[in-house]
């Protein structure tokens, strides 16, 4: 074992200086990388065996010289893997970064930008800069070289870094070789189309019918084809490659490269992209400006550039917990260390730990559930690993800001509090559900609000049982309790502040009021007016004041799927079950009415072995439906239960719209995007290594279609993967209809006999887990008309939805502190309160995902100081705001992000 742990050696032979070359001879830059996939076809620790195998061998030839440079892939999360095992290599690693011969970055991981949150993506480019082995280490290039598509806000998040380049590859417009990319906010990067495999030109073992030569002249008549004048870019390397002697290989195929009138070159990404950015130029100066693209790229774009829309859908229960997971952290806990406790460094370690493990979930193989098994159920327990710690952030900074929320002592017996937080920038109240522990025997009665209103509500008991806490503080102690769930309606709670009610407890539970309906009269109200009603398919129809009528809501259908975990793949000869319709109840109490329906799915088992149509087999499914209206609320909360028994087949939830328009509406990461309604999948491909288009499209959690008091809108966090459907192809028989997949099962991470795509994306591997059995649960909410006739009353619900108010009961015997002073925002919505990176105040960050200009109000102690700063936390420039008053006003223009320092808060 090498002692080294420093000092690197420099190369013993330097690279010999490239000879001048001819002014129309356009240059071809060779890179030599690796794509590093931490978890796909093999488990984590087998593949990071490989990548210690790979990164002594890079060390080695860097020492040597047989390669002057190398790009450790776009991830510094590498370092963390060879660290782990070898220290020592990784310090070497950093020596080479730190002499400029290695490049890693800049993310931290390379995640599917789809999938994950803008902040997530923040944190993921911040957490790199932690990990740099030093100053200008990180790689200055947007480098995203395989995620299944882009969404349209990546330039923006890459210039609120600094960088003003981009290198994509699937889902860029075919046969666009560099073209300018736009952001809805208008944030623009010079963008690079390029694939990132390209081992097979210049390596020995490359296909026996060729030599390096040959491919090297076929890869470059391409390349000319696109971009006649250069310079071009090819990446040596691909997924798992370890590099063998690539200087030597470059200077063998500089010949045959002059041949073909290029001159080959060893380089590295950033110089590439400072040539070819300066040629971009050069051309446009003369009349031949770059294309513009504005938005998402997701067009499938010829042979193997394959989208891959199926992973949107892949094992939902993955996207559910990943939205889960960053809500707990960027809603809750970052703005409660902020609040409460900034300036405490282990509950920050605790923050940043957590944020490391949910960005280890983050990258395509893992979030998009297309990969082995074994990985998959690892990242199931990270997702929990989040959760833990989450919680525990939340549960320590409430606690330096007045509230224990533990659970120990005597459990109460004459009241209990229970405190209600805001997690929004401005005044919020509504809905709210809670858990307390009371003395066995004792029930809540009523509620009240600090001044003494009654507070509606409604109450189940869930059973005694042992309740058991101990602390750093406390001796372990164990009680007997009584558990019960509380519904509220809260009364206002002050943005991003706290209420504490009043919970009054008797020897019996509170008077029930609840009036219940069995089968055949079962409705409740709908919002806005008029009534629903469920229908023999378990959808439901909305019956308006004036009489109009507008079937299907919530219609669930259930088709075949022959695909694979990248894919769907309809069978060839397919059967489309929907409900059957067995029983239905509705209840009304203080706070809400739910209606209840229970339901059958006859679903066949499978598909045939052939894997042309659904098998003969059937399986009665029990399908649990509650859809609640809250009193005062605009949103139909819908609660859907089965346990999946079937396998091979996709679960879909339809809502229509009576009169639909030529686009739909889905929420990126900071913008509303407005999409094409295309068919459900377009012409199947009849050449080898080509993908169908699929009308699917990944969201942040919103879906919509129609317009003004037309518009029907689906709110789903973490089940990305919808659609608008029209005409023909809609399954209600309305005009349009918003479709969002609830479940696809499938048995294979990849097949090579898809119709939708005429190849393998992956190895031919059985995932049996892929099929997603046993129980599934999905919550989302339908709003119609007026409360979403906006986008920004489309936005506000949606925000709503995905975070609602939260209450904790008290520990037994303490009371709340006096909240302290806080920040609050009206007029825009909150993205991020966390403390700053360098520890010096908070970063606030406000946005506004419409097309309409706002002002966002700022609301701070006066003499707290505001200063504008980028995604990355350093100054844009702009002169600071000092509040000298409690109040200060930001114009956002369309689709715009606006980042604060926030600092001298009182």
């Amino acid at each position: 074992m090498s002692t080294a742990t420093s000092g690197t050696p420099a190369p013993t032979n330097a690279p010999e200086a490239p000879a001048p070359r001819p002014a129309s001879s356009p240059a071809c830059h060779v890179v030599t990388h690796v794509h590093w996939d931490r978890e796909w076809y093999r488990p984590f620790e087998a593949f990071r065996a490989r990548l210690v195998e790979l990164a002594s061998r890079v060390c080695a030839e860097l020492d040597d010289g047989r390669m002057t440079s190398f790009h450790l892939d776009g991830q510094t999360i590498v370092l963390a893997d060879v660290e782990a095992l070898r220290p020592d290599l990784a310090e070497r690693l950093r020596d080479h970064a730190r002499a400029g011969r290695l490049t890693l970055g800049p993310w931290h991981v390379l995640a599917d930008n789809q999938l994950v949150s803008g902040e997530s993506l923040i944190r993921n480019l911040l957490t790199a800069r932690r990990w740099a082995p030093g100053a200008g280490t990180l790689a200055g290039v947007g480098y995203s070289p395989d995620a299944f598509g882009h969404p349209a806000d990546l330039p923006r998040l890459l210039r609120g870094f600094g960088m003003d380049t981009a290198l994509v590859w699937r889902g860029a417009p075919d046969g666009v070789a560099r073209f300018r990319w736009r952001s809805p906010d208008g944030s623009e990067v010079f963008a690079v189309n390029q694939g990132y495999h390209g081992a097979e030109v210049l390596w020995a073992d490359g296909p026996a019918t060729s030599t390096a030569a040959e491919r090297l002249k076929d890869f470059l008549a391409a390349e000319h084809a696109r971009l006649p004048e250069g310079p071009w870019l090819l990446m040596n390397g691909g997924d798992h490659l370890a590099p063998t002697g690539p200087r030597e290989r470059i200077r063998a195929a500089a010949d045959g490269a002059a041949a073909t009138g290029a001159a080959l070159r060893e380089s590295t990404l950033e110089e590439f992209f400072g040539v070819a950015r300066a040629a971009a130029d050069a051309r446009a100066a003369h009349g031949e400006p770059l294309p513009v693209v504005e938005g998402e790229l997701r067009e499938p774009a010829g042979y193997l550039t394959f989208i891959l829309p199926g992973t949107l859908s892949a094992r939902t229960y993955l996207k559910q917990a990943n939205a889960s997971a960053q809500n707990l952290l960027e809603r809750w806990a970052e703005p409660a260390l902020a609040l409460h406790a900034p300036h405490d460094p282990t509950l920050r370690a605790d923050l940043d730990h957590a944020w490391e493990l949910l960005l280890r979930n983050a990258p395509h193989d893992s979030l998009c559930g297309c990969s082995v098994d074994e990985v998959h159920r690892e990242n199931a327990v990270r997702f929990e690993r989040v959760h833990q710690l989450g919680e525990h952030v939340v549960s320590r900074a409430l606690l330096a800001g007045g509230l224990d929320v533990r659970v120990y002592g005597d459990p109460a017996r004459d009241h209990t509090d229970l405190a209600v937080l805001n997690p929004h920038p401005d005044d919020a109240a509504g809905p709210v559900t809670a858990e307390i522990l009371t003395a066995p025997g004792r029930h809540p009665v009523a509620i009240t609000a600090p001044d003494g209103t009654p507070v509606p509500f409604e109450t189940e008991t869930l059973g005694t049982e042992t309740a058991f806490e101990a602390d750093l503080d406390l001796l372990p102690d164990s009680r007997p309790a009584l558990r019960h769930r509380l519904f509220l309606n809260a009364p206002t709670v002050p943005g991003l502040g706290r209420t504490v009610l009043r919970v009054r407890l008797g020897d019996t539970p509170a008077h029930d009021t609840t009036a219940r309906t069995e089968d055949g009269a079962a409705t409740i109200p709908a919002p806005g007016g008029g009534h629903l009603s469920a229908a023999d398919d378990a959808s439901l129809t909305l019956t308006r004041g004036d009489g109009t009528v507008l079937p299907g809501l919530g219609l669930l259908t259930d088709g075949g799927d022959s695909g694979d975990t990248y894919n769907y793949d309809a069978p060839l000869t397919d059967t489309v079950i929907i409900p059957r319709l067995i029983a239905s109840r509705s209840r009304t109490s203080a706070v809400r009415t739910i209606l209840e329906l229970d339901a059958v799915l006859d679903l066949p088992v499978e598909i045939t072995p052939d894997r042309k149509s659904r098998g003969e087999r059937i399986r009665a499914v029990p399908v649990r439906i509650e859809v609640a209206h809250w009193h005062g609320d605009s949103l139909l909360r819908w609660h859907i239960a089965l346990d999946n028994t079937a396998r091979d087949h996709r679960l879909r939830f339809h809502a229509p719209t009576a009169r639909g328009a030529a686009t739909w509406t889905g929420d990126g990461q900071w913008s509303l995007i407005e999409r094409p309604v295309r068919p459900d999948l377009g012409p199947l491909p009849t050449e080898r290594g080509h993908e169908a288009v699929c009308g699917s499209a990944p969201v942040q959690g919103i879906g919509a279609v129609g317009r003004g008091e037309d518009r029907t809108a689906i709110i789903a966090p973490g089940l990305p993967e919808m659609r608008a459907l029209a005409g023909p192809e809609t399954a209600t028989g309305a005009d349009q209809e918003i479709v969002l997949t609830l479940l696809r099962s499938v048995g294979w991470l990849s097949r090579f006999d898809l119709r939708s795509r005429t190849t393998g994306a992956g190895p031919m591997l059985e995932t049996p887990e892929a099929q997603c059995q046993g129980p599934q649960t999905f919550d989302l909410a339908l709003a119609l008309g007026e409360p979403v006739a906006t986008d920004t009353g489309l936005s506000r619900r949606a925000a709503a939805f995905r975070t609602p108010l939260r209450a904790f009961q008290l520990r037994p015997g303490t009371t709340a502190r006096p909240a302290p002073g806080t920040i609050r925002v009206d007029g825009a919505l909150l993205a991020a309160l966390k403390p700053a990176e360098d520890g010096d105040g908070l970063i606030l960050r406000v946005a506004n995902p419409t097309s309409e200009a706002c002002e966002a109000r700022v609301h701070a102690p006066a003499g707290t100081v505001l200063t504008p700063v980028r995604l990355d936390e350093e100054p844009t420039g702009q002169e600071a705001v000092r509040q000298g008053t409690t109040k200060s006003t930001w114009s956002l223009t369309p689709f715009a992000t606006l980042t604060l320092r926030v600092r001298g808060r009182a």
